[in-house]
C-alpha cells in the first residue's frame, strides 16, 4: 500500500497548483475531514442494534463513534427531543488519511458490480458526499458480529469551495470516480 498522505505532499500539491495557476502554496486544495454517518431509521428504538451500528463503524474508522440524538420533535417523523437518531464520527490528519487509503485500496473495490462512485455527489461548496449500502465491504468487519446491515454516508470535506478543484485533488488521490457526468 502507498502512503496517501506521502503522495498529497510530494506529487498531488505539484499537480493541482500547476492545473489551476495556484501561485500561494497556502491555497492549495487539502483534505480536512472525512464525516462517516449512519441514520438508524427504524432501529433508533433498539438501543443493542444502535450500540452494534456505533461499534461497527468505530471498527471501519479506528476511532470511537459517537450515537446521536435528536435536537427538537419531529411530528412527521415520529422523531422526539433526545431520542437516538443515528451514529457519526468524524476522522481528521493521519486516521483520515489511513481511511481514504483503505476505501480507495481495499473496500470500495470489494462493492458488488463495482463501476467507480458517481461524479455527481458535489455540493457547489468542494466537498463530496456518497453513500454505501453496505458496511461488509470493509475487511475489520466480521459478519457473524453484526445484528443488521446497514449502509454509510461518508462526506470528504476538502479546504477549497470549487467543485472543480476538489474533484482533481480526489482524482490525483486515487479516487475511482465511474465513467460519465
Amino acid at each position: 500500500m502507498y502512503q496517501l498522505k506521502e503522495l498529497y505532499l510530494n506529487e498531488v500539491r505539484d499537480k493541482l497548483s500547476k492545473e489551476f495557476d495556484i501561485k500561494n502554496p497556502m491555497l492549495i486544495p487539502k483534505l480536512e475531514k472525512i464525516v462517516i454517518s449512519v441514520g438508524a431509521g427504524e432501529y433508533s428504538k433498539e438501543t443493542k442494534i444502535m450500540q452494534n451500528i456505533a461499534d461497527t463503524i468505530s471498527l471501519i474508522a479506528g476511532q470511537k463513534a459517537v450515537i446521536t440524538k435528536a435536537k427538537k420533535s419531529v411530528a412527521g417523523f415520529k422523531m422526539r427531543e433526545g431520542a437516538l437518531m443515528g451514529v457519526k464520527v468524524t476522522l481528521r490528519g493521519k486516521r483520515m488519511y489511513n481511511f481514504l487509503e483503505k476505501l480507495i485500496v481495499i473496500s470500495l473495490p470489494r462493492v458488488k458490480d463495482f463501476r467507480g462512485i458517481p461524479k455527481n455527489g458535489f455540493d457547489g461548496n468542494g466537498n463530496y458526499n456518497f453513500g454505501l449500502k453496505e458496511q461488509l465491504v470493509f475487511p475489520e468487519v466480521v459478519y457473524d458480529d453484526i445484528m443488521v446491515t446497514h449502509g454509510m454516508n461518508i462526506t470528504i470535506v476538502t479546504s477549497t469551495n470549487n467543485d472543480k478543484e476538489a474533484f482533481k485533488l480526489l482524482e490525483f488521490l486515487g479516487m475511482p470516480f465511474g465513467k460519465g457526468k
